[in-house]
């Protein structure tokens, strides 16, 4: 475990994600496009931006609810 991870909190299935990127993306540079899935729920969505990725998890964890706490 790195150093102070204990610190930053437990981790939650239900905070979870997967984001896969286009072979296209340049995250480095800011250009980024692909697909995520939020892993509790199923719904996925397709983003062509930093923003879109992050409003759609924004929008999954206030729907749905952090869910109970569960360390991994």
């Amino acid at each position: 475990m790195p150093q102070g991870a204990e610190d930053l909190g437990p981790l939650s299935v239900h905070y979870a994600f997967v984001v896969h990127f286009r072979t296209n993306s340049a995250v480095t540079q800011g250009r980024v496009a692909g697909r995520v899935e939020h892993v509790v729920s199923g719904q996925t969505t397709a983003f062509q931006t930093l923003e879109g990725l992050l409003a759609f998890m924004a929008r999954m964890l206030a729907e749905r609810g952090a869910g109970p706490p569960e360390a991994c």
